[in-house]
């Protein structure tokens, strides 16, 4: 009998949360082949570790943050940035802007510490609250809040508009 993961198979998880995976690390890493190879560790530790999950919210903030991990060996290992000409790979996390507005959003995001970036991330691409980014980053609520609301200030002085 195959393993699965939140009654879904090892395929139907890799399928369902690779984007996913993919964006965050895009978030935090340059160059295809880190984000290439943190993705693909991601899913290799679910298939090695087998972890029982509650339901598919608890299977995806376990990915999110294997893959948040993943990224961040992956930038102690090689201290790179990325690259502003990367910024297609990485969608809107608002579908009612425009492409032009959609991609100057993503830059300033991507301008930003990976500390703050992670939590913008996770809160307006991956629709998680203050606590669940808490579990996800094994940080405390209160840190998240500060990272959220200086990450707001930092991104309305970049990209201007009302706050985030």
């Amino acid at each position: 009998m195959a393993r699965l993961y939140a009654q879904l198979s090892y395929e139907e998880a890799v399928h369902k949360y690779a984007k996913t995976v993919y964006t965050a690390c895009v978030v935090r890493l340059s160059g295809n082949a880190d984000v290439d190879d943190c993705v693909q560790n991601t899913f290799v530790q679910l298939y090695r570790s087998s972890p029982d999950f509650n339901d598919e919210n608890h299977l995806k903030a376990w990915l999110l943050r294997v893959a948040i991990n993943e990224c961040r060996k992956s930038r102690r290992l090689s201290s790179r940035f990325v690259p502003l000409d990367q910024l297609e790979n990485c969608p809107s996390p608002s579908s009612d802007r425009d492409d032009d507005e959609a991609r100057d959003l993503t830059r300033a995001l991507l301008s930003l510490k990976p500390k703050y970036r992670e939590v913008l991330y996770l809160h307006y691409y991956e629709d998680y609250k203050v606590d669940e980014i808490a579990v996800i980053l094994n940080t405390k609520s209160g840190t998240v809040k500060s990272l959220l609301s200086r990450g707001r200030r930092m991104l309305k002085e970049l990209y201007g508009g009302d706050d985030a």
